[in-house]
């Protein structure tokens, strides 16, 4: 652990703050002057590293990033040639990042500074590998976040949380602080938001200890400068993805609940095709005798008054048949990816110890 004693004694451990930014040219001195003017109020307990990843910005955020690192001792700045997406620009913080504790940001400041102590304060409280900060759980407020956005985001965070039967409402948040060697040694390879669901899934397999706290998200500036339209486009793709994060966590729950429906389907018909055979089957006495003949005469009487009810349940059962062990063979897969994960961290660990 990177740490340094402080005036009174006790050691102040190194807190990485990871930005990532994207054409933030109108905000960006502006925020990490808030910023900073924040952490100096926690200097007595903690040491700080600033990453700025300007990931392939098209404006001034290059230039300006590059003239804090110069201004400011422990500010660093990384850039990618072009946008590279979310996920590529967290992964290229956290290789860089040196510290005990990393912490993750929105540079627009969303999610106001003061939330860097609390997350520091719940990490260090109760020795969580992730906490996050979440605006939906109890005690959590949104501010001037528009209505769809929020609806998409709402939506989507609860189909993660009830695919995945984890105590969290929000999969899909930024801001968050983990244990510094823990997120260096996580194997991630999302380039897109979905990096922020894909942690939290390898968290899960890992057994690490993930915590929220109430958060609140304010997007009163965003709104100021504009910036807060939703199109319909992206909130049905928004679902969609939603749906599709969703069935990383517990794919065999998907197969097992649609199979199931369609299984309670065909059973109907086919106790309806029963019952109508019993109903008919003491017709049968004149026409011949013995039970098979007259069973078969029942079942093909049915069968001339409703045959689609033979063809509607026989496939039916096949397609829930199949929808069923498809469940099976995705748990078993699941588990499978389990134990490789489980394997390739340790080794991962154990390669970046030596």
């Amino acid at each position: 652990m990177t740490q340094t004693i402080s005036k009174n004694g006790k050691e102040k451990p190194l807190v990485s703050i990871i930005l990532p930014a994207f054409n933030e040219e109108a905000i960006l001195e502006k925020n990490v002057s808030l910023l900073y003017d924040y952490l100096q109020t926690l200097d007595n307990s903690y040491l700080w590293e600033v990453l700025i990843i300007n990931d392939g910005s098209t404006d001034k955020t290059k230039t300006i990033a590059d003239s804090l690192a110069e201004s400011i001792s422990n500010l660093r700045a990384y850039h990618h040639i072009v946008n590279r997406n979310l996920g590529t620009a967290l992964r290229t913080g956290f290789q860089h990042s040196k510290g005990d504790y990393v912490i993750v940001l929105d540079i627009d400041l969303s999610y106001s500074p003061d939330h860097i102590g609390k997350l520091l304060s719940e990490i260090e409280t109760t020795q969580a590998d992730m906490v996050i900060a979440s605006p939906y759980m109890k005690g959590g407020k949104n501010t001037d976040v528009p209505l769809l956005r929020l609806l998409l985001s709402k939506t989507v965070n609860f189909m993660m949380r009830k695919a995945s039967r984890l105590n969290i409402y929000t999969f899909t948040g930024m801001v968050r602080a983990y244990q510094g060697n823990f997120i260096r040694s996580l194997n991630t390879k999302s380039s897109t938001f979905d990096i922020n669901s894909e942690i939290i899934l390898k968290a899960y397999i890992l057994r690490a200890r993930v915590v929220e706290i109430p958060a609140h998200l304010d997007w009163s500036e965003q709104k100021k400068m504009g910036k807060v339209r939703t199109s319909s486009l992206r909130i049905v793709m928004g679902i969609f993805n939603g749906l599709a994060n969703s069935f990383m966590f517990r794919p065999y729950m998907f197969f097992w609940v649609l199979g199931l429906t369609i299984f309670i389907l065909s059973l109907y018909i086919i106790i309806w095709i029963f019952i109508n055979t019993y109903n008919v089957y003491p017709m049968t006495a004149e026409m011949t005798q013995g039970f098979e003949n007259r069973f078969s005469l029942a079942v093909s009487e049915v069968f001339r008054q409703r045959p689609y009810s033979f063809i509607v349940g026989g496939t039916t059962m096949i397609i829930s048949i199949q929808l069923l062990g498809l469940g099976f063979i995705s748990l078993q897969k699941k588990r499978y990816f389990d134990e490789l994960f489980h394997l390739n961290s340790a080794i991962l660990r154990k390669t970046k110890g030596n």
